[in-house]
């Protein structure tokens, strides 16, 4: 008989990759083969997603070149144009997100072939309009129809500060929100990666694992974290956290944002996290990252739990001005980059992904008919 499986196929190796890797014990995090403190603050989200769906880091040129690649795909096509505006009033932001990149890949010029280059143009228009997705969105649920037009002279992440916000950002702005881009690029075989993959495995087409990758980020238990993080903070007394946070912790509540399935220390991409929403609060209000200390030391002396990439990205995305129901989609922007590049991966060296199952129901019924039961 076959050894009873583990409960969410934990420990179970689902796939081969070269894309990301994970030291829990270590709590260190690596894109093929790079540190992510080495890239983190250094490399932007460009050269990080060149990096994954194309398997090294750019030259100048090459950057260059696909820079203007994510120029050119950005423009939506007439499918989403039409319809943004009744998916907005209609459908909350992952709901909506689901929407648009679906109706995307109708548009998409590449939407007939999986062919390694068809899936290269596809990954580089997926990642250029993932932020204009949410930025026209966020225009027409709150009225509005237009947003600013893009800067070319502007990254991905100042781009999307600009359009989201309706303001020019300061240039620190845009190279913090750009590293908390490349921060939650790839995460191995994480929950919505995994269902891309399991799409893309059936030879289905990218946008479709984009589609199913998007509807598993949306549940609860893999999307939304940061987003409940930062609605904790909302409904705390400052001067009362510890107390709070300790009587939370005592009625058996938890708290969002500590600890991981993976991680047994620190999660890597936090250390970054906690710096810069320490920087961005001295120029403002130091409320959000006080309070995200507070809870901080008191959930590791009770719990002994570390912050994870969720906790203190919160307090970075208020104050970079993003709205807290948009932190999830936000993850998608990034994640888009590491989605894009397990397609590729799977397509180029497929098998179809089929479990095994144990089977635990009745055995042996027989069957009456309607009027005998």
């Amino acid at each position: 008989m076959a050894d009873k499986p583990t409960k969410g196929l934990a420990d179970v190796v689902a796939a081969s990759t070269a894309l990301s890797d994970i030291d829990g014990k270590a709590g260190r995090l690596f894109y093929r083969g790079y540190d992510i403190h080495d890239l983190a603050g250094r490399a932007t989200f460009e050269e990080t997603a060149y990096l994954l769906q194309r398997g090294k880091l750019p030259t100048r040129e090459e950057l260059a070149d696909y820079g203007q690649e994510l120029v050119r795909g950005r423009e939506l096509g007439a499918l989403v144009s039409q319809n943004i505006a009744e998916i907005a009033e209609k459908q909350k932001p992952m709901e909506a997100l689901r929407s648009l990149v679906s109706l995307a890949g109708a548009d998409d010029p590449d939407k007939d072939s999986i062919t390694p280059e068809a899936n290269l143009c596809k990954a580089a228009r997926l990642v250029a309009q993932q932020p204009l997705l949410i930025a026209r969105y966020h225009a027409a649920r709150t009225g509005g129809s237009a947003v600013p037009e893009a800067d070319d002279s502007l990254s991905i992440a100042g781009n999307f500060l600009l359009q989201v916000t309706g303001r020019a950002p300061d240039a620190r702005a845009a190279e913090i929100f750009d590293e908390c881009l490349v921060l939650h690029a790839d995460h191995t075989m994480n929950a919505s990666t995994f269902a891309a993959r399991v799409c893309a495995a059936t030879l289905s087409d990218m946008h479709s694992a984009i589609v199913a990758a998007i509807g598993t980020l949306k549940g609860p238990l893999h999307g939304g974290a940061n987003e409940q993080v930062m609605r904790t903070l909302e409904s705390l007394d400052q001067s009362q956290v510890a107390q709070s946070v300790r009587d939370k912790l005592a009625a058996g509540e938890k708290i969002m944002g500590f600890g991981h399935r993976v991680y047994k220390t620190e999660d890597p991409r936090a250390t970054h996290l906690r710096r810069m929403s320490e920087e961005l609060s001295a120029n403002g209000d130091p409320k959000y990252y006080r309070m995200s200390k507070d809870m901080e030391e008191v959930v590791f002396e009770t719990k002994g739990l570390y912050p994870n990439v969720d906790f203190y990205a919160a307090s970075v995305y208020h104050y970079l001005g993003i709205p807290t129901d948009l932190f999830t989609p936000v993850f998608s922007v990034s994640r888009m980059s590491g989605w894009t590049a397990h397609v590729i991966e799977q397509h180029a060296d497929n098998r179809l992904i089929r479990p095994d199952s144990e089977y635990i129901g009745e055995r042996d019924q027989k069957w009456k008919p309607i009027d005998e039961r």
